[in-house]
């Protein structure tokens, strides 16, 4: 971890939760850039982010996190790896009621592939209520095929709880010499 300010980058595709986990964990007003859906996200949610989110959090010794939610959609590729720069990890959320989650992880791991040279992952699943398939489980099997071993979370983005434990399991990861 850096002295003072530190990038973490939430990715994963529409409607997996990405807004309303920075969202629920940020010590200030989020900034969204959502907009009103007009593509096949449509039948999933009526809005959708365009840019970004961000939101911050603040550690003991005047540590900052900076969270930052790319968009799901492919078309804004271009702009993960311009949000990328200078992250000290990623979290990959996968919403389990979408048609193949398996294959929107293996995705959102090759698109990111160039920042997990050098960064940690950390996976947190959401929806799991809904659709419980794939399990952690598989998740886990699927990463050894990457050659991955990030911690695998089961989530409800809405729940503050919930995202701080997949964020300190990524901050752990960076420093494991951090304060709980």
């Amino acid at each position: 971890m850096r002295q003072q300010d530190n990038k973490i980058i939430f990715t994963g595709p529409v409607g997996a939760g990405k807004t309303t986990a920075i969202g629920s964990i940020s010590e200030i007003a989020p900034v969204k850039t959502d907009a009103r859906a007009s593509d096949m996200t449509l039948a999933r949610k009526a809005e959708t982010t365009v840019a970004l989110d961000y939101g911050r959090l603040s550690l003991e010794g005047g540590v900052r996190v900076h969270l930052y939610g790319t968009p799901g959609q492919e078309r804004f590729d271009f702009m993960w790896e311009i949000v990328s720069q200078g992250a000290l990890g990623l979290i990959v959320l996968v919403d389990n009621t979408r048609p193949n989650p398996s294959a929107d992880l293996q995705f959102f791991l090759t698109a990111f592939k160039a920042l997990l040279n050098d960064a940690p992952l950390v996976i947190g699943v959401t929806k799991t209520d809904l659709s419980a398939q794939p399990s952690a489980e598989d998740y886990a099997n699927l990463m050894e095929k990457f050659g991955l071993r990030p911690p695998i979370l089961e989530i409800d983005p809405r729940d503050g709880d919930d995202v701080r434990q997949l964020l300190m399991a990524l901050l752990f990861s960076i420093d494991p010499g951090l304060e709980g």
